[in-house]
Formats: C-alpha cells, structure tokens, sequence
C-alpha cells in the first residue's frame, strides 16, 4: 500500500476516534460540574449529582444499539459511509448541548433534551468504534496489522486527554462566568473538531476487504442475523474479552478520584493528575504494543497483560493506602498506564481476526459494546456499592478486578493467534 495512503488511513482513523471519545468524557467531566446544577436541580445536591451521572450511564446501553445500527449499515453499504454518519451524530449531539437552555429557562424540557442529545452520542460511538478499528486494519499490511489496530483504540485516552486539558482551562475562569457560559465553549468547539475529522476521511477510499466481499458477492443480507446464527461463538468471545479492558479502565480512571477523594483524603487535583499522568503515559505505550503484537502475537500480549491485571488488583490499593501522592501517582500509572496498555491496544485487532470480512463489523462492535455495557458503565457503581456494603473495605474491588481478568482470560483461551495469516483468509476471499 502507498505510505501516503497508509499515513492518510491512520490519521483519519485516529483523528475521528478521538473526536468521538473527546465529546464522550466532555459530558462524563461536565455532568459532576454543571449538569448536576443546571439540568438536574433538586433541593438534595447529592440527588441532583446522581440523575446526572444516571444520564452518563445511560449511553453506556445504548451503545449496543448504535453498534447494531450502523454496524448494518457497514456491513452493507461499507465502513467509509458508516464513519461519516456516525461523525456527523456525534458532532450534531455535542454542539447541541452546548446550545440547549438551561432548566431555569425550559423547565423539564432542559434535561429531557440533555438526556436525548446523550443518548445519540451514545449511539454515534457505538458505531463509530468498529468502523474506526477496521479502517485501520483492513487497510493494514499483514506484518504491521496489529501497530494499524492500535492506533484507533488511542482515541480513548486522547479523547479523555482533550476533555479534562479544555475543561481545566475552562475552569480557570470566574465561577460565575463558566457557569453561564464558559462550560459551553468546549462543546461548540467539538463542531470545528468534526469538520476536520470529516474532511481528513472524505480522501479515504472504501476498504480492500470490503470491496473484495461486493465483488465476490458475500454481503449478508441482514449482518446482524448471519452473525448471531454463524459467529455467534466469537461474539461470546468478544463480549467476555472486552470485560478486562473496559471494567479496570473505569476503575483506574473514574472510580479512582472519587475514593482518593472521599475515602483517602487526596486533593480532587492530586487524584484528577495521577490519572492524567497515567493515560498520557499508556497513549505512549498503545501503538508500542500494537508493534510488539505483530512480532510476539496479539494473545501472548494479552494474557500478559490480563493476567498482570490479576496480579496487581490487591497491590494497586495496598499502594493507594499509604496515602503518598507520589504512590498515588506510580499505582496509577502502573495499572492504567502500563498493565492496560497491551490488553486494549491488542484488543481490536484480535477481535477482527476472528470475524469473516462480510459481517466483521457486526461481529466486533456487537461484543465491544454489549462487554463495555455490561463491565464499563456498572463499573465505578459496583465499586461504591462494594465499599459501601463492605464498610470502605477495598478487598471486594480489588476481588472484582480478579474476577473480570479471569472472565476474560476464560473467553480468549480458545482464541488462535492469526498474525501470519491475511485478514481475509479464513473467508476464502484474501
């Protein structure tokens, strides 16, 4: 393949990825700071704080649906179109909540709005994940499929890079005036952010397997049907394989500040900079991974990192119990920063080698985002509800990180490494 083609191929995989994580950890920052008090009002501030995380929830299973909507759609009609769809929804979504009136203005329509604008982002991701993951690889050489696999997944952390550095900024202004309107710059500005990523993708040709699939005539009729009734096994593998890689992240990155905070006694800035720390450091280490999987395999390097996750579930906390920022910053970085990097920079990649070209992208999205509904959204509630029922104990989470890792573990084992192989060789179509 042309490097410049390969070079625009990556760009516009990562570039869109990003936008659609940034405008998703936008509202997850926003909704604990704004949401909570001018959508969500109550005389309880704790009730008001709740309905808003509820509404963060929310997209977590809704994103299923998205990724059977337009996983269809890419299966059919082809991945190119799908991605600029799904850009678009997330792109309308973001910049109308920074336009929507606030409950002062519109009563009850304020948050009924809010939640709807939600609920398309969650749909837009939903889609969105699939299409950006095999772009990249579908498009990638054989010996360097898993470094392109793992580009896509770095819009994860890129994205929650850009949502916590444009809302710090933000919060520098006079309480007042963010309040008013300081919070809504962020999200108009996510419009000019999805022009671009739409610009970088409209260069990018439909993929060779996708082609080859119209060409050979294996569209499916209906993806989602085929799927469920041919590959229903490795959309098992999928769900139980994503659930390491979704449940620590959570954990690592969003359960963490609030019990440094309220359990530890740690500043919101000192819990709020560990996990800044920490993604910068594995958005580093993704595409070293992704690298290092198309020399070692991608199941050696996730079990590697999979079974590290188990390993370190109990000293993770027994480091955060010393009460040293410093700790508190080296536990982090360990578990988010290093331990989760090979699991989710492989993760992608593998889950397309199991998949036939003609309903990969139903196969892949059904089990990334039914596993990250199951174990991504309930995470941080399973773990307050752990410490709650458990008198602040952190045995029981550090129990739940164990159980996710063997979960996982139990789903990939079956799994054959395919780096030697072409992508499209178990169809009968490479």
């Amino acid at each position: 393949m042309d490097k410049g083609v390969s070079k625009r191929v990556l760009v516009a995989s990562l570039v869109g990825s990003s936008i659609e994580w940034f405008d998703y950890f936008l509202y997850g920052t926003v909704a604990a700071l704004v949401f909570n008090q001018l959508f969500f009002p109550s005389e309880d501030p704790t009730v008001g704080l709740l309905l808003s995380y509820a509404s963060f929830a929310l997209s977590f299973f809704i994103r299923p649906l998205g990724g059977i909507v337009f996983s269809h759609i890419g299966d059919k009609i082809g991945r190119k179109k799908t991605l600029v769809m799904t850009l678009s929804l997330m792109g309308i979504a973001t910049a109308g909540m920074g336009l929507l009136p606030t409950y002062e203005t519109i009563g009850i329509w304020a948050p009924v709005l809010l939640i709807l604008l939600r609920l398309i982002q969650g749909i837009g991701l939903g889609g969105e994940w699939g299409g950006a993951l095999l772009l990249a690889v579908e498009y990638a050489p054989k010996e360097k499929r898993g470094l392109f696999g793992s580009i896509p997944q770095m819009g994860v952390t890129i994205g929650l890079l850009l949502g916590t550095f444009v809302m710090s900024l933000m919060t520098l202004m006079p309480d007042e005036t963010f309040m008013s309107w300081g919070w809504r710059i962020p999200f108009l500005l996510s419009a000019l952010l999805v022009v671009f990523g739409l610009w970088v993708r409209h260069g990018i040709d439909e993929t060779p397997s996708f082609k080859k699939v119209k060409e050979t005539g294996q569209v499916a009729k209906v993806p989602i049907v085929e799927t469920l009734r041919t590959q229903w096994k490795e959309v098992l593998i999928a769900i139980g394989g994503k659930v390491v890689e979704t449940a620590p992240f959570y954990i690592f990155g969003t359960f963490i500040v609030s019990y440094a905070t309220t359990n530890l006694g740690f500043s919101k800035t000192a819990a709020l900079n560990a996990v800044t720390i920490a993604t910068a450091v594995t958005t580093v280490l993704i595409p070293l991974m992704g690298k290092w999987s198309d020399r070692y395999g991608r199941k050696p390097l996730y079990i590697a990192g999979t079974v590290g996750m188990m390993i370190y579930a109990f000293p993770y906390f027994w480091l955060l119990q010393q009460k040293s920022v410093a700790l508190l910053i080296i536990a982090t970085v360990i578990g988010l920063g290093i331990i989760w990097a090979p699991i989710t920079a492989v993760l992608g990649t593998m889950f397309s080698e199991i998949f036939p070209s003609n309903v990969r992208y139903t196969g892949i999205s059904l089990g990334y985002q039914i596993g990250a509904a199951l174990a991504g959204g309930t995470a941080p509630l399973i773990a307050t509800a752990l410490l709650a029922a458990y008198r602040n104990s952190y045995v029981p989470v550090a129990l739940y990180i164990v159980l996710v890792s063997l979960i996982s573990l139990v789903a990939v084992w079956s799994v054959r490494d395919r780096k030697h192989e072409e992508l499209d060789e178990q169809d009968g179509i490479a």
